[in-house]
């Protein structure tokens, strides 16, 4: 979620004239979502060959993940969805924050290369306009199977420089089988414990005739998932230690104001960020510090979440989405977290939810070319004793370390 943008999501709420828990189902349940959903769109259904692992596809929302389950239609539901917003028909001014674990966005959000701002206009609230994109208007889907969903996208974008991009996104989302999702994790899953495992193939060509320059201004492809909350919920963000003089800061904490000690923590390359919904706060990590995963852990449904994504060696542009001309406009950041919260004491939270979020690097495309962003969600759910190796192996900490970490 953009640093700026909360105020336009409290908007949404007040325009619905409902708060998120007037929407809450009696049914939590992942079937219950998924009714839920077929009253207002249309619901591409993917499932593995357990049918237990379930994930929904909305291509009329840009294709995203909407939720997904490790135990079939009675199993708990993983993505956060805004109810309120759907159920009112409503399209929202700027942008329309629908929910979803998996949704595709494109960036930078800010700066003289931004997207979401026309030529020379104020860096604010008033001219902010996510394009319609990526906020309102359809994918097409282009095939589907029992696992796998296609969809295509054509798209015209116009940076706040005055350069315009011709845009191909064909993105594919693929539910894994076990024994595939095992092989991506690399770690051994005892057979009691319940797991999904889909990944979302985001592919952005340039159409057009034109190079993409660095000058001119580059995009890159940028993934969100938001995940429901609980008070126990820890995001676990394994990072390259080394001195700030070679690889910077180790975490940027600053785009809502410097996180609390009480809900962010770093020890021997882990960074813990607090995921109980509770207070509004994010962070980033720069492409020296962030690797290649990142993961939560909800010791209350017991529910290990692990992100993965293809993060190329050696690259270091990476568009900056900071609301403001910029001296350093490739200077952005990998991996981000998100935790949602009142945006002031009393209020309501838009969610709750948080999210775990990564980007592409900036894609400098000759005509024809293409960038391909692979983003893969694990959701694990068993015993702690059956998920602390996992955790060990892929977050370097025990399940223990996780649930200790923050007061």
């Amino acid at each position: 979620m953009g640093a700026r943008t909360m105020g336009l999501f409290l908007t949404a709420v007040a325009l619905t004239g409902c708060t998120t828990a007037d929407f809450r189902a009696k049914d939590q349940t992942f079937g219950g979502d998924v009714a839920f959903l077929r009253k207002h769109t249309e619901v591409v259904l993917l499932q593995d060959r357990s049918g237990d692992g379930q994930v929904v596809v909305l291509p009329a929302m840009q294709g995203r993940v909407m939720t997904s389950t490790a135990g079939g239609g009675g199993g708990n539901s993983f993505g956060w969805i805004n109810r309120e917003l759907i159920a009112s028909g409503e399209i929202l001014p700027h942008m329309n924050p629908f929910g979803g674990e998996d949704r595709f966005w494109l960036g930078p959000e800010g700066g003289q290369f931004s997207i979401f701002f026309a030529k020379d206009v104020p860096f604010d609230l008033d001219h902010w306009q996510t394009p319609a994109p990526i906020d309102t208007e359809p994918f097409k889907l282009t095939s589907k199977s029992q696992d796998t969903a296609t969809l295509r996208k054509t798209m015209k974008l116009v940076n706040y420089s005055g350069t315009a991009f011709d845009v191909q996104v064909d993105r594919q989302v693929r539910v894994l089988d076990r024994e595939r999702a095992l092989e991506h994790l690399g770690v051994s899953v005892g057979s009691s414990v319940k797991m999904v495992a889909f990944e979302s193939n985001n592919r952005m060509t340039n159409v057009g005739s034109e190079r993409w320059r660095k000058q001119t201004g580059l995009l890159s492809i940028w993934i969100l998932g938001m995940f429901n909350p609980s008070p126990q919920t820890t995001v676990v963000i394994p990072f390259n230690t080394g001195p700030e003089s070679q690889l910077g800061p180790v975490v940027n904490d600053a785009y809502f104001g410097k996180v609390p000690a009480s809900r962010l923590m770093a020890k021997d390359g882990v960074l813990f960020f607090s995921g109980d919904g509770q207070f509004r706060s994010k962070i980033g990590l720069s492409p020296e510090r962030a690797r290649d995963v990142a993961g939560s852990y909800d010791a209350a449904g017991k529910v290990l979440t692990i992100v993965q994504y293809n993060k190329p060696h050696g690259v270091s542009d990476y568009v900056n989405s900071m609301w403001e001309l910029q001296d350093e406009p490739y200077r952005g950041d990998v991996i981000n977290a998100y935790n949602d919260g009142p945006p002031e004491p009393g209020a309501k939270p838009l969610g709750p939810f948080y999210e775990l979020e990564t980007s592409s690097p900036a894609a400098a495309l000759a005509p024809g070319q293409s960038i391909v962003h692979t983003h893969r969600t694990f959701h694990l759910v068993g015993s702690e004793a059956e998920l602390d190796p996992i955790a060990r192996t892929l977050l370097g900490v025990t399940i223990a370390e996780i649930t200790s970490a923050l007061p």
